[in-house]
């Protein structure tokens, strides 16, 4: 088989990452696989094997309109046909592959698009309505992937689709290569106790809510948000004088160490599509504690280990569970369910394109 897996580009983040797995899962199993980004900036490492495209997409209708032409002008270079699968990810790129027109196209989604627009609504309401209106004019009657249960639901009754086919695949780890990876040196790693967070610096994350809970839960821990730096995040750690107790380490490729190391790894977001660092954490064997934002989060930390979700937004609660804890045993590495290997994942794409 062939598959295409079209991003918006491969800065860093959680959506990015998985696709570059994805594409060497594939690769793994004898299949064709092509990671195609619509912005030249790359930051994570690209697998062995996997062949990336990257093409100069601009955004607006004329910058949409130029990167779909530039889209099937790649397919017809690289002879990818009607036996193409192609996997988008993230708005803008789903957006270009349907101008496109490319044939057995799928959008994946990672996020509870709802939740999104609601945080609009507060701002401008109007603003909020076009957004709505823009995705159900992008998904309805689409091949829809949601990489939780809790993101097809979303699209069902958030959303309001109702001809879309929709079919739930989680995000797939190599548990193996994982282990591997974070067992490498890391010399910028602290020399003291610390807590993680990874994730970049933006409003759903909710860096404001993590920082108000550690200087609440008085632990003697650093933090360590394994974020690119800015005015903004600086700004508020001063504005909690917490400058000496938490460490901007920055984006990192391999993230893998930095879990393995950390006693605690935190998420403290207001909503997500599926945390992929939750499954990546409990894999080294580090403890977790997550917001019971919707969704994903629900669906990784089940039976015992649901009692390390907290409500969202609740600075107080998410300090009391950091601090409780940090008291718990390790997770055994038994207790990650065992939905998220990347044999699972594969296989349920390759029932998509045996399905065309």
């Amino acid at each position: 088989m062939t598959f295409a897996f079209l991003l918006s580009s491969l800065a860093g983040g959680g959506a990015e990452r998985a696709m570059l797995r994805l594409a060497a899962a594939f690769r793994h199993r004898g299949h064709r696989a092509h990671v195609i980004a619509l912005d030249p900036k790359v930051e994570h490492e690209v697998p062995a094997g996997v062949e990336v495209h990257v093409l100069q997409g601009r955004r607006g209708l004329l910058g949409t309109w130029l990167a779909a032409r530039a889209l099937r002008a790649l397919y017809f270079r690289l002879g990818l046909g009607s036996d193409c699968v192609t996997v988008s990810t993230l708005p803008y790129a789903d957006q270009v592959a349907v101008s496109a027109k490319l044939p057995n196209l799928w959008c994946r989604i990672t996020n509870t698009l709802s939740a999104e627009i609601g945080e609009l609504q507060r701002a401008s309401p109007s603003k909020a309505a076009r957004r709505l209106a823009r995705y159900r004019r992008l998904y309805e009657g689409r091949n829809l992937v949601a990489v939780s249960d809790g993101v097809a639901a979303d699209l069902r009754s958030g959303i309001g689709l109702r001809r879309a086919r929709i079919v739930r695949i989680y995000n797939g780890f190599d548990l193996d290569a994982i282990r591997s990876a974070a067992s490498q040196s890391e010399p910028d790693l602290p020399r003291e106790p610390f807590v993680v967070h990874v994730g970049r610096f933006m409003p759903q994350k909710r860096h404001d809510l993590l920082l108000d809970a550690w200087q609440r839960a008085g632990l003697g821990h650093k933090l360590v948000l394994l974020a690119a730096s800015s005015r903004a995040l600086q700004s508020l750690i001063l504005q909690r004088g917490l400058q000496d107790r938490v460490l901007v380490a920055g984006f990192r490729p391999n993230p893998y160490p930095w879990m393995r190391a950390a006693e605690l790894l935190v998420l403290s977001s207001d909503r997500e599509g599926m945390p992929n660092v939750l499954v990546e954490a409990l894999t080294c064997g580090t403890r977790v504690v997550s917001t019971d934002c919707p969704s994903g989060p629900r669906e990784v930390l089940r039976g015992e280990l649901a009692r390390w979700l907290v409500p969202p937004g609740n600075a107080d609660s998410l300090a009391a569970a950091m601090r409780a804890a940090l008291a718990a045993p390790r997770p055994d590495e038994r207790a990650l369910p065992q939905d998220f290997t990347q044999a699972r994942m594969v296989s349920a794409y390759e029932a998509l394109g045996a399905a065309q």
